[in-house]
């Protein structure tokens, strides 16, 4: 009995631990624990535009950093922060719904539609963005189907 509650106590203590990093592995964060390679999540939103934030206003959502502009911009994403965090872990929207596939983004191109923030690839002449623009409604399905297999 007693080993059995020791068990279940070191198990309450490391559930946070094993929750931060399958957010880790399943999202596009950096080894060292950085979101959205830098870029203010709630610039996106205000501004229209990615602007790059700064380590000194910054902020952790379960073991993720995420930086911004202003201290105002961190305090929205306090507030609420999966209004702000990008859709599929932060990986490129388009490849999501073309494949499943985690691929790397360019936090400048990116959309948001319904609230919701979308990055996307563009790299070496292959801006995703236009391709998901074709097609978005199907592509979005499909992202969405296949974000939530993964992230099971």
């Amino acid at each position: 009995m007693k080993n059995l509650i020791v068990i279940l106590f070191f198990s309450i203590l490391s559930a946070p631990v094993f929750a931060q990093d399958a957010t880790k592995k399943l999202g596009n964060i950096s080894k060292s624990g950085l979101a959205i390679e830098g870029y203010d999540p709630v610039a996106y939103f205000t501004a229209n535009k990615a602007i790059e934030g700064k380590k000194e206003i910054s902020t952790s959502d379960a073991g993720v950093t995420y930086y911004f502009t202003s201290a105002q911009n961190r305090d929205l994403f306090k507030s609420e922060p999966a209004k702000y965090k990008p859709q599929y872990g932060g990986w490129c929207a388009y490849a999501m719904g073309e494949s499943g596939e985690k691929v790397e983004i360019d936090p400048g191109t990116f959309k948001v539609l319904n609230g919701k923030l979308y990055l996307f690839y563009n790299k070496y002449f292959n801006n995703t963005l236009k391709s998901w623009n074709k097609d978005e409604v199907s592509l979005k399905k499909k992202a969405d189907a296949n974000w939530a297999k993964l992230s099971k």
